[in-house]
């Protein structure tokens, strides 16, 4: 598994954050954030580097959070949620099996981005009853 991370030229400080953060836990992670293009650009290049695999997991931050999410959800087959902190990090990825999460800099500080980080990246999806949803989001778009 990879955790692809992005950023336009807002979130890029976060970003290092996050990043840095999970290459000390041992994480592998692929960084295409392109500075000079916008939010719309990274969030693709997020999400085409997290449908290489089954197995990948993506983070986009921005300055909200809230513009990659909406680029997200408009690409079939990608479940994404927008966070702000640890606990929706970890739960979307066991209720909803999300693998793109979205963040944004001006709502989060470092301290609890590491904590999404991680609880993102380290969440399982439970599946069992929470598949007939999954199912549902993924036949949107």
């Amino acid at each position: 598994m990879a955790v692809i991370i992005g950023a336009d030229a807002q979130g890029l400080e976060l970003k290092d954050v996050m990043k840095n953060y999970l290459l000390e836990l041992g994480k592998e992670v692929v960084d295409v954030s392109n500075p000079e293009k916008d939010f719309v650009d990274n969030t693709l290049a997020v999400a085409a580097a997290v449908n290489q695999s089954e197995d990948n997991l993506g983070i986009m931050v921005d300055a909200y959070g809230v513009g990659p999410f909406m680029v997200a959800t408009k690409i079939k087959g990608m479940v994404a949620a927008e966070v702000s902190d640890e606990r929706s990090a970890y739960m979307t990825r066991g209720h909803n099996n999300a693998r793109l999460i979205t963040v944004g800099l001006e709502i989060v500080g470092p301290g609890v981005a590491k904590n999404i980080a991680k609880g993102f990246v380290e969440g399982a999806y439970d599946g069992g009853r929470h598949q007939i949803r999954v199912d549902m989001l993924n036949k949107m778009c």
